[in-house]
């Protein structure tokens, strides 16, 4: 009777908490270091043996193939925020992608036509066509099984909470919150935040601005204060040889003087994009803006300046594009900054233009930068032109 009541394991109250924290803990790697990290963006090269342990613990605890997940995840990077994006709270709204993210994504996952486009390179083996893409809900019975089994009548609790991990924790609070709520530390083309440190819950993956700035790096934190345990995991798994790190992000490499500009300049200036435009808002607008805002007219509206100003103008409703137009009449020289970093941006979002062209238009914006008179942008212009590219590849 006591194993039917208990199961095999026969575990107190507390180690039935603890075996369930390692379950989620388990889930969680499973999504950010095998579909994120290995499978949706190749960032590292997990081990063969890691992958399957990996396919297998997602089949059981959520029915969910690899080809579905990451066809899915891509789609929405290549269509984030705008028509098509299988979840974004931008086009469905907050509230739904919270409650609702699990069906949104089971109905993305019946259009033939996304697991065509972008689920191509996942696992197609024996196993993968004739036992977890056949029947996801084989899947969850057998857990369900194995759970009764190991720990007896609570096995159903931690069953149930196995069960909502995928909605809760990666269709809700990643797509969900992680889109709407937190801060940011580069102004991606996209509505990503991040959220406020609790990657023991979702495996790093609250850093959701900094992985959208850098789809493809391996490690998601940035700041010294931020914690990915997910790279905890790929460091510990490195070290025992079942990983490899491909891609880490960028880190801006300065030469000791400023430089003529040159390919070189251009294509560092590139690749750091992300580090330009925070480091610009950093070092031009925010010390322009607090000069201006001592001579401002309306409090109100310069208090809520630095929002306007640090999105891109197309991520901003048309109520805050107004304010923000209000704002830069105010102030001709927060307009000329502003203008600025808008041209500076365009260098890497035109298609089609040579080389030769992007060099010149570099040297065009420093030139009149530094002809500006505006003390910060003539420094950031200096900072430019010391840029030299990081060399490749980028790995840990």
């Amino acid at each position: 009777m006591s194993a039917y009541l208990y199961g095999l394991l026969d575990l107190s109250f507390w180690g039935l908490v603890a075996m369930t924290f390692l379950m989620l803990q388990i889930s969680m790697m499973a999504v950010t270091l095998y579909l994120h990290r290995d499978q949706a963006h190749r960032a590292i090269d997990l081990h063969p043996a890691v992958r399957h342990f990996f396919r297998l613990w997602i089949w059981l605890t959520s029915g969910m193939v690899t080809r579905e997940w990451v066809a899915v995840h891509r789609k929405h990077h290549a269509l984030c925020e705008r028509e098509g994006d299988p979840h974004s709270p931008v086009v469905f709204g907050l509230r739904k992608v919270l409650l609702e993210g699990a069906e949104l994504y089971r109905q993305e996952t019946d259009n033939e036509e996304t697991l065509d486009k972008y689920g191509r390179g996942c696992p197609d083996d024996w196993v993968e066509r004739n036992v977890y893409a056949r029947s996801g809900v084989a899947g969850l019975v057998l857990m369900a099984l194995i759970d009764l089994a190991l720990f007896g009548v609570a096995g159903i609790t931690i069953w149930a909470i196995q069960m909502l991990t995928m909605p809760v924790f990666a269709a809700g609070v990643i797509n969900g919150l992680g889109h709407a709520k937190g801060y940011r530390n580069f102004e991606s083309e996209d509505a990503s935040t991040n959220l406020y440190p609790i990657a023991v819950l979702i495996g790093g993956e609250e850093l959701h601005n900094n992985h959208h700035a850098f789809p493809t790096s391996a490690k998601f934190s940035m700041r010294p204060w931020e914690f990915d345990i997910g790279w905890f995991y790929i460091r510990v798994l490195k070290a025992l040889r079942l990983c490899r790190v491909r891609r880490v992000a960028p880190q801006p490499r300065l030469a000791e003087a400023p430089r003529a500009i040159d390919l070189d300049t251009v294509r560092a200036v590139l690749q750091n994009r992300m580090h330009v435009l925070r480091d610009y808002s950093r070092q031009v607008i925010w010390p322009v803006l607090h000069c201006e805002s001592r001579q401002a007219g309306d409090r109100r509206l310069w208090r809520r300046a630095k929002r306007l100003l640090l999105h891109r103008p197309q991520m901003l409703d048309p109520s805050a594009r107004e304010r923000l137009g209000q704002l830069l009449d105010q102030s001709a020289t927060l307009r000329q900054v502003h203008d600025f970093r808008q041209r500076l941006a365009t260098l890497w979002e035109q298609a089609n233009v040579s080389n030769d062209r992007l060099v010149q238009q570099l040297r065009d914006w420093c030139t009149e930068a530094e002809a500006s008179g505006i003390r910060a942008l003539q420094d950031f212009a200096q900072r430019l032109r010391a840029y030299v590219p990081q060399p490749q590849p980028q790995v840990a």
